[in-house]
């Protein structure tokens, strides 16, 4: 099997998978005002959406902040995020704080074994070293029910909507994502879809950060993505893009915040995967360069 077949696998699991999610037992009022969340990659945007579905009260950091800045972690939970529980920069920190709870897949990891806790998350997959997909998904749903009580059942044909959606659209080799309070953590995961799986050099912004700064790198034909349900300022936004050439792809994302998070996942998954088959591509960019992902490795392990 090679690894656009397994990410594709991988996706499709999903929708049984959520099926099957149990909430964690969410963090009381104080507990959220002393803990930080943290994590490297995806993992960082699984703690990302614990703060915004907090609002703002649990807070996401990056971990060699942490190490840089062991200030930031006295008398702190810190709940670490990492699917292979190996990254270097969360046992680090995770050896000089207070408390610390593993949120991984991997309970005899380095991070495991050394936390006061583990969360372990067990969503199933084909075992192919492939992009996120699935393990995102179940990262990103376990720090969210840490902070508040969440229903999927409404959520399950979503998964299907989104699939027909993302095939309307085509994009182009540069590409920027916009996103919210609650997406803008999706809008850095689909970044790195397209990273993993395409090697495209993608930006992504808060919507409003995107006028004062990106918005001026941007080319005719370039594609704008925007992951927020349409309201006055974003139509506007697109109107006058669509005017100066830009390609603007903005799907029909729920208002309703939980459904907001899962659609803009899987249009992300969806999305990358319709381009690598475009492309006739048999494999993700990041297993095919070696050079990259070796330095990638030594930076992280």
């Amino acid at each position: 099997m090679n690894t656009i077949q397994a990410f594709e696998k991988d996706m499709y699991l999903q929708s049984d998978f959520l099926k099957s999610f149990k909430n964690q037992k969410f963090l009381s009022s104080n507990q959220q005002t002393n803990a930080i969340f943290s994590g490297s990659g995806d993992s960082l945007v699984s703690a990302m959406l614990a703060e915004s579905f907090s609002g703002g009260i649990v807070r996401a950091m990056d971990p060699l902040d942490l190490l840089k800045n062991k200030q930031l972690v006295k008398s702190k939970h810190v709940y670490f995020v990492s699917i292979s529980g190996n990254t270097v920069s969360n046992i680090k920190v995770a050896k000089t704080t207070k408390k610390t709870t593993a949120i991984t897949s991997m309970p005899y990891s380095r991070l495991a074994k050394i936390s006061d806790k583990t969360i372990l998350l067990s969503a199933p997959n084909h075992g192919v070293f492939t992009a996120g997909s699935i393990s995102f998904l179940e990262s990103a749903l376990t720090c969210i029910s840490l902070i508040k009580k969440i229903n999927i059942s409404n959520h399950l044909k979503l998964f299907s909507k989104v699939r027909l959606n993302a095939k309307k659209f085509k994009v182009t080799k540069r590409i920027f994502v916009l996103g919210n309070l609650y997406t803008y953590p999706i809008a850095m995961y689909c970044a790195a879809k397209f990273y993993e799986i395409l090697g495209y050099a993608v930006q992504y912004s808060k919507i409003e950060q995107f006028s004062h700064m990106e918005l001026f790198s941007v080319k005719k034909g370039d594609t704008v993505i925007i992951f927020e349900e349409k309201n006055t300022y974003n139509k506007q936004l697109s109107l006058h893009l669509k005017k100066i050439g830009i390609n603007v792809i903005h799907p029909d994302v729920p208002s309703e915040k939980l459904s907001q998070i899962l659609y803009c996942i899987f249009f992300s998954q969806f999305i990358t995967l319709f381009e690598a088959k475009k492309k006739k591509k048999k494999d993700c960019h990041f297993v095919l360069a070696k050079n990259i992902r070796n330095v990638s490795n030594q930076m992280i392990y």
